[in-house]
């Protein structure tokens, strides 16, 4: 009998039809409130929501799912192993940050997809795409040229947003992304400005199309200036601080002037080997990188550099694929943020 009482007196949770009920609306507009649909006058939906929040009613996610056809999950792909990945500590977990502010504020979950070595890229690929129906859209934090994961998706016309200019596809796919080539251009030009008369790039992976543009900035701010293009001032990188290590020694040994490099991780690399050699920086070597990390006022010389806004790209690029997979807005959508050089102790300012 007590057991019974109890059940009695046990307070049922509100139901749609109860917060229609008191909100004076029809169950139908409480289900678009929900699900944040059109067609629900601003006056509607605030006294709608009232209503949810002084009863502390949560929806159903099996059932919305099954009215929205939408799981409100979004996936994020970092196609890179976690080893790779930390080796910069704070690129992705800056973009990841912004992709968080905006899911948080929207009420959508986030899967992170770290990516596996080159050898298990096809499983991981189908691993993926067989995992597609749990999420609504995707993205992509970084791709090479030629991951066949985005031909798949835009075959399957899955909602992506790239967070880079994809090498193939342009007219289908939607990105944020900066203006790689034209603030490379601008930070070799500020070199030759300083009258650095041979200069050398350390590229980031040239299988990504990050790293391919700088290296054409590279190229475009030489031949505007009129200086010869040497294939032998150009040492072939991964984004890394070893390949930065690596790529100066290579570099010093063709009597170079100044480097850019394609990110701070990678001048910072760069900057150690100058040093180990016996060299100064600015004075027999300017170095400027790429990306204006938090290192990059921790080291001495403090790192001239491109500053990217790394958070923004993660907020436009969460925002434009919740836009598209509401239907707010139509694709193909292409953003590029601004750029700005930074200056600092590691280019010097003095002509030479």
């Amino acid at each position: 009998m007590k057991a019974s009482q109890n059940s009695s007196n046990t307070v049922r949770p509100a139901n749609l039809e109860d917060i229609a009920r008191k909100a004076g609306v029809s169950r139908s507009t409480v289900s678009r409130v929900i699900n944040n649909e059109p067609y629900v006058s601003e006056r509607t939906r605030a006294k709608v929501q009232a209503v949810i929040e002084a009863e502390g009613f949560s929806p159903n996610p099996a059932a919305r799912m099954l009215v929205t056809q939408r799981t409100r999950v979004i996936g994020v792909v970092i196609p890179h192993t976690l080893l790779v990945t930390f080796q910069d500590p704070y690129y992705y977990p800056t973009l990841l940050q912004g992709v968080s502010e905006i899911t948080h504020a929207r009420d959508y979950a986030t899967l992170l997809w770290w990516g596996q070595s080159r050898d298990e890229e096809e499983r991981f690929t189908q691993r993926l795409l067989r995992q597609n129906r749990l999420m609504d859209g995707l993205i992509l934090a970084s791709a090479t040229s030629n991951d066949p994961l985005i031909e798949k998706l835009v075959d399957l016309g899955t909602p992506f947003v790239m967070v880079e200019r994809p090498a193939r596809f342009q007219d289908r796919i939607s990105y944020v992304s900066v203006d790689n080539v034209q603030a490379a251009q601008n930070a070799v030009s500020h070199l030759l400005s300083l009258g650095r008369k041979r200069i050398g790039t350390i590229t980031g992976a040239l299988d990504n199309v990050d790293g391919q543009d700088r290296l054409v900035g590279y190229r475009n701010a030489l031949e505007m200036a009129g200086v010869p293009y040497d294939p032998a001032l150009v040492a072939e990188g991964r984004f890394t601080h070893q390949s930065g290590i690596v790529g100066a020694r290579k570099l010093i040994r063709e009597n170079v002037d100044a480097i850019f490099a394609a990110n701070d991780i990678t001048a910072i690399g760069a900057i150690q080997a100058i040093k180990e050699a016996g060299l100064r920086v600015p004075e027999d070597i300017a170095v400027i990188g790429f990306d204006d990390l938090p290192s990059s006022v921790q080291i001495t010389p403090q790192l001239t550099t491109v500053r990217q806004p790394i958070q923004q790209k993660g907020i436009t690029a969460t925002s434009l694929l919740l836009d598209l997979i509401e239907g707010k807005i139509e694709g193909p959508q292409h953003i590029l943020l601004p750029t700005q050089l930074i200056i600092r102790q590691s280019c010097g300012t003095i002509t030479f």
